[in-house]
């Protein structure tokens, strides 16, 4: 193990970050028509006051049609700008840096009376609707969709992006062999859309562009860790650090499920126990040699220091733990011996 502490500084690309704990994005169903309000600016505010080094916004989404869930943050109206702008000032002053994640719902989304988008006409099961195949204009259009997010993200004041391509969303279910069975340019080079909104993003902003990816589908015939390296090993030189999650893409079943015949199914159950999605993101660090987050139900900071200190990760992102306690980093810092900044007004707690 080297000196690499968890409460130690570092970089992606030229934003510097004070800790290795990122805040993961956690959709809080709270908007109405993209639009942010208090609750948005509790949330964010207070990791932000309990030192997070790098808070990533939940899923704002790209347009109005590819939301989630009606309760969705958008990015696709300038109207969008002033209330994202006022919660990420918020967060600066407390010395925590602040990303948007972009992303599109594509066959996952649950809005009534909305067509869903896909690049193949596979619903994601019988409770969602079959998607439409995508055709090269609805493509292009998506892809304009992405950029001009982006750039409303930097007139909000965010410190980078995260392009979301990850859980069965619609640039995940390109990346997918289970999901994208197209013949066009599309399907031949499943990573093709990602790098396209990658290099229109990189043409007209220089702020850091961090990829979430689900880097094994659960699934035999799937993606595993290796087969997403080497999608996104062209793309190396358009992004600048990973967020590696894992599945979503299809439903796998519970642990020592069978199918109704006796045979196993072919989807892969996963198990799941804290930092189990960290192997898989070593797999992508070690093979695309970037800045890599990764995570999975940590919350013990012995645990996240020995994966930062052995440079398993580079940082690790808490989700549920921060959740539970938006000051765990000051718990954690104190445990492990480390120095952290405390506001004054909370100064007191090192007593305790």
């Amino acid at each position: 193990m080297d000196k690499t502490l968890l409460f130690s500084p570092w970089k992606i690309k030229d934003l510097e970050l004070k800790n290795r704990v990122v805040m993961a994005p956690m959709d809080q169903y709270s908007a109405v028509d993209g639009y942010t309000n208090e609750w948005h600016t509790h949330h964010y505010v207070s990791r932000a006051i309990g030192q997070v080094g790098l808070i990533i916004f939940e899923v704002a989404a790209v347009s109005a049609k590819g939301r989630i869930d009606p309760g969705d943050l958008g990015i696709y109206e300038d109207g969008h700008i002033e209330g994202l702008a006022k919660i990420v000032a918020e967060c600066h002053k407390y010395g925590s840096k602040v990303a948007l994640q972009i992303g599109h719902a594509g066959r996952r989304g649950q809005l009534k009376d909305t067509p869903l988008l896909a690049p193949t006409a596979l619903r994601f099961n019988e409770q969602y609707a079959t998607p439409k195949e995508m055709d090269t204009n609805d493509i292009k259009q998506v892809i304009l969709e992405f950029k001009q997010a982006g750039l409303r993200a930097k007139q909000a004041g965010f410190d980078a992006l995260e392009i979301h391509a990850a859980h069965g969303y619609l640039l995940s279910s390109f990346l997918s062999p289970l999901t994208n069975q197209r013949s066009d340019a599309y399907g031949k080079n499943r990573a093709l859309i990602l790098q396209e909104i990658l290099e229109n993003l990189r043409e007209t902003m220089d702020l850091p562009l961090i990829v979430r990816v689900s880097a094994t589908d659960y699934h035999k015939q799937g993606n595993t860790p290796e087969k997403m390296a080497e999608l996104l090993e062209p793309l190396s030189p358009l992004y600048d650090a990973l967020n590696v999650s894992s599945g979503g893409v299809v439903q796998a079943p519970p642990k020592n499920y069978r199918a109704t015949s006796g045979k196993a199914t072919e989807e892969t159950s996963i198990k799941v126990y804290p930092g189990y999605q960290i192997p898989y993101a070593l797999v992508l660090k070690e093979a695309l040699d970037k800045p890599t987050i990764g995570g999975g139900l940590l919350e013990e900071p012995k645990m996240a220091q020995r994966l930062v200190g052995s440079q398993v990760v580079d940082a690790i992102y808490l989700a549920r733990a921060l959740l539970k306690n938006p000051f765990w980093c000051f718990n954690a810092a104190m445990s492990l011996g480390q120095e952290i900044e405390i506001p004054k007004p909370y100064a007191r707690m090192v007593y305790l």
